[in-house]
């Protein structure tokens, strides 16, 4: 039990880390909190310092999840635990505790979740995420559609509804859609602003 609840404090702390914050703060002095949409991800990034910074807060936030279902991976045989290490990740991206319970929406440490559960499922949700943000230009709407097809690949993948994978994909899902229903609500309007070659 001790070990069990290591894992996930490790989970979450790596989760918090407030990658996107920290490279607001150190190169523009912005606090990405209050600017944009709010969020510490790296779509608020994109929009408020840059293309090249962005990136390297999608990779590092890609990594929290990644890592930590890895460690819970290799301490641990159990899936649920590893699922469990995702999700803890997953609530420290969202809730930091470095940022007062801000941060960021989840996408992309959600999808180093998932490709260190199944890098399958992880790639073809990755895959989804820029076919639809190719023909969009919204990152927000390119990351719903994702998540919602998300169970959909874990499900042909494991080929059965009855697995924590599969049960947990469906979460994911439903955590990253309720993150952006302000999006979405600016979708229907049509008002959601769309990535430009200005983001540079």
């Amino acid at each position: 039990m001790i070990l069990v609840f290591f894992i996930l404090l490790v989970s979450y702390l790596l989760g918090s880390f407030p990658s996107g914050f920290l490279i607001a703060k150190s190169l523009k002095g912005i606090d990405l909190r209050y600017v944009g949409s709010g969020s510490t991800g790296a779509t608020n990034v994109l929009r408020n310092i840059g293309r090249w910074p962005a990136l390297i807060v999608f990779i590092i936030d890609v990594l929290k999840g990644f890592i930590a279902v890895k460690i819970a991976s290799f301490m641990l045989s159990d899936n649920i635990f590893q699922v469990l290490a995702g999700l803890f990740a997953i609530a420290g991206h969202i809730w930091s505790i470095w940022l007062k319970g801000k941060g960021g929406k989840a996408v992309a440490t959600g999808l180093g979740m998932f490709i260190a559960l199944s890098w399958k499922v992880g790639l073809a949700s990755f895959g989804t995420f820029l076919t639809v943000i190719s023909l969009t230009k919204i990152v927000s709407l390119s990351s719903i559609i994702a998540a919602i097809l998300l169970p959909i690949y874990m499900l042909i993948y494991i080929g059965t509804i009855n697995h924590s994978f599969t049960f947990f994909s469906f979460i994911v899902a439903i955590i990253v859609i309720w993150k952006h229903r302000s999006n979405l609500n600016r979708i229907f309007r049509g008002e959601e602003p769309k990535i430009s070659k200005k983001n540079n």
